[in-house]
């Protein structure tokens, strides 16, 4: 039971942190790297699959990733840059809010449903991976986005 609980409050914490962080790019302005690195970074926490308990068939796996690139639509959605003082900035989306906490929810009701058929490793890493799925479609429609913006600021 306190993993649960454990689980549902670490859920809360990133989501927070995650509207904390968007909230303050918003004020510095943006480039490549910082649009990049994020699911590199993140890609390191597939060698959690090489413990036993975190395994998963890789037709899970490839599900996962994929609704979470469906969930990736609405955080692309969100995502707007505009130019001030010749530099890009990420836009400010009151809807983006909204949706973190809606995928935030839907995300803890799939867990709960989940849980009971599949062991908590295994819920853990199929979460991961569509954590993953939705940053890495995310994160490429905004790489594009900027690449476009930049090309438009510089006049190309």
């Amino acid at each position: 039971m306190w993993t649960h609980v454990l689980s549902l409050l670490i859920g809360i914490i990133f989501a927070l942190g995650i509207i904390a962080i968007r909230l303050r790019a918003q004020n510095k302005p943006t480039n490549a790297k910082k649009i990049l690195l994020p699911p590199l970074f993140m890609s390191t926490g597939f060698l959690m699959f090489v413990v036993p308990e975190f395994r998963v068939p890789i037709s899970e796996l490839l599900e996962a990733f994929l609704v979470g690139a469906v969930f990736s639509v609405f955080l692309i959605w969100t995502s707007k840059f505009s130019i001030r003082d010749g530099q890009i900035y990420l836009k400010r989306s009151k809807a983006f809010i909204f949706i973190i906490i809606g995928l935030f929810i839907l995300r803890t009701l799939m867990k709960i449903f989940l849980e009971e058929e599949i062991q908590l490793g295994q819920t853990a890493g199929l979460f991961f991976t569509l954590a993953f799925g939705m940053i890495l479609p995310w994160r490429i429609a905004m790489f594009v986005m900027y690449k476009r913006m930049e090309k438009k600021m510089n006049g190309n």
